[in-house]
This record gives C-alpha cells, structure tokens and sequence, in this order.
C-alpha cells in the first residue's frame, strides 16, 4: 500500500508528463491543467491505498477517462449553446443570423485550422510516424522516450538499461535519420 509520501512523489513524477499529454488532447492550457488536477485527487483519494506498483496504469487509465469526460462535456455544452443562441434575438435584428459566423475559434485550435491544414498535418503525422517505426529499435525506443514521453536522459538510460551515453547516441542518430528521410520526401523542418 503506498505511503502519502510514496503517493506525492509519484504524482510530482508524472504532473509534466500528464499535463503534456492533456494539452496534446485538448489544446488548451487552462483545460489541460484542470484536467490533470481532476485525475489527480480522483488517483488520491479512490486509489491512495493500492501499491505503489498498480499507481502508474491507474493513474494513466484515470487520466485518459478525464480527457474524455472533458470531451462529452464540451459536447453538450456546445449544444446547448448553438440551440439556445437564436432564443434572445430583438426585433429589427438580422434573420439571418448563423452560429457558425458568429463563433470565432481558440487562435492555434484545431477548430480555427482549414480543413485543408487538417489534412496537410494528418499527413505529415503520419509520414513522420512512418519514418519513427523504420528506425533501429533502440533508436525508436530512446527518441520516444526522450521526446514523446518527454524523459530526461537518465530516466531514458535507467528504462533502457543502459548508459546515458549511450541514450544520446541513439537520440542523436534518430534524429538525423529522420530529418534526412523526412527532407528526402520533400518535408521542410
């Protein structure tokens, strides 16, 4: 059963990664903050007492739940919005009032994107990840874990088992093979 000790340690150990991975899901800072302090004091106060071991899938599991409950929200509130907007009209205002047109979206959200930039990063996504699931293995395993999952080189050597020499080796080499295979198929980085 994990201590109060064991439980803060563990949350301060995943809050960056957490909140990255909230803003990667929602693209808001503000949410994404909101969002892993909920799956925190939910992880603390219904799961504060399994061992230390279970924490890191309970939390994950709680975390995604979070993201997705944030989602359903958002939803119903957006409905209720868009119904309820054409209820407080005046008279002599326009009849032809359209929500779309008067909603402006989140500068840098992906509702304020065209749908043609939606369709150019999809498949940017994609190529990159292509390019990612060609590498060596221990190449891919030490750049995902550097800079997806955001570890620090010792955190990266300790799960990989080895030196943090040589998880700079690996990143280091990942990097440039992606960038020239990346640039040989004509992406500009």
């Amino acid at each position: 059963m994990a201590t109060d000790k064991e439980l803060s340690d563990f949350l301060a150990h995943v809050e960056r990664r957490a909140f990255k991975q909230a803003v990667y899901a929602v693209r808001k800072d503000e949410s994404a903050f909101d969002i892993v302090q909920d799956a925190m004091i939910k992880l603390a106060e219904k799961y504060g007492d399994k061992p230390v071991a279970e924490l890191p899938m309970l939390f994950q599991r709680i975390l995604q739940n979070t993201i997705l409950d944030y989602f359903r929200r958002e939803k119903v509130r957006n409905t209720w919005i868009s119904l309820f907007s054409g209820l407080g009209k005046r008279d002599g205002e326009d009849d032809d009032f359209d929500i779309l047109d008067a909603y402006e979206s989140e500068e840098g959200s992906q509702a304020a994107e065209s749908s043609a930039d939606q369709v150019e990063r999809m498949q940017t996504l994609r190529l990159i990840e292509a390019e990612v699931q060609k590498l060596p293995a221990r190449q891919r395993e030490a750049f995902l874990m550097r800079y997806w999952q955001d570890m620090d080189v010792a955190e990266t050597a300790e799960a990989m088992g080895c030196s943090e020499g040589s998880v700079k080796t690996h990143c280091s080499r990942a990097t440039h093979t992606l960038a020239a295979s990346l640039k040989a198929k004509g992406l500009k980085l």
